[in-house]
């Protein structure tokens, strides 16, 4: 004999709940929203500003400034396209890249949808993929690697840098500023 189930499946497929999630039929169950009657000629007679600032996504909220704070991430990139190859950190910009992408699905999921978050983190990602470029390139013209021997490569430089700072912290602080 089989163990009675449990979990949300069973409660799901109970009748109670079953006609509990049905929608409302019927006159009764009929409303009238007032604030949608209301608002749609409020909205029309609002100037530029005022439906700007009243957006659930304006200028009062942080679905705004987000984006307007991340162009400074991107301008940073941006002007790092004229620094040489050699200097660019690629774990920076693979973080960079993934974070771009990461978020500019996420901004298409969430509500509200943010178009403008969208268009910064996609700039993001691109200018990462442009740096990753550049270094990859780079890389392979110095030492004909290919891309996983590089990225190996920098991370046994970068695990050897933390094993040093962890050996001296102080020598490490010292090397860094002479």
């Amino acid at each position: 004999m089989s163990s009675p189930r449990a979990g949300l499946r069973f409660l799901h497929s109970t009748r109670l709940i079953r006609k509990s999630l049905q929608k409302p039929t019927g006159r009764r169950f009929a409303t009238v929203d007032a604030t949608a009657t209301t608002a749609a000629p409020a909205a029309a007679q609002q100037n530029a500003f005022q439906r700007l600032w009243n957006s659930p996504i304006g200028i009062k909220t942080v679905h705004f400034w987000a984006p307007v704070m991340k162009w400074s991430i991107v301008l940073a990139g941006i002007s790092d396209f004229t620094r040489p190859a050699k200097s660019l950190s690629l774990t920076q910009n693979i973080a960079l890249t993934c974070t771009g992408a990461i978020w500019t699905r996420w901004c298409f999921i969430i509500k509200p949808r943010n178009i403008f978050l969208a268009a910064v983190n996609f700039f993001l990602c691109c200018t990462g993929v442009t740096q990753l470029t550049r270094i990859f390139l780079y890389q392979k013209s110095i030492e004909g690697l290919s891309a996983e021997e590089i990225a190996e490569k920098d991370a046994r430089d970068a695990k050897e840098t933390i094993k040093g700072i962890a050996k001296d912290p102080e020598g490490a602080v010292d090397k860094a500023v002479n």
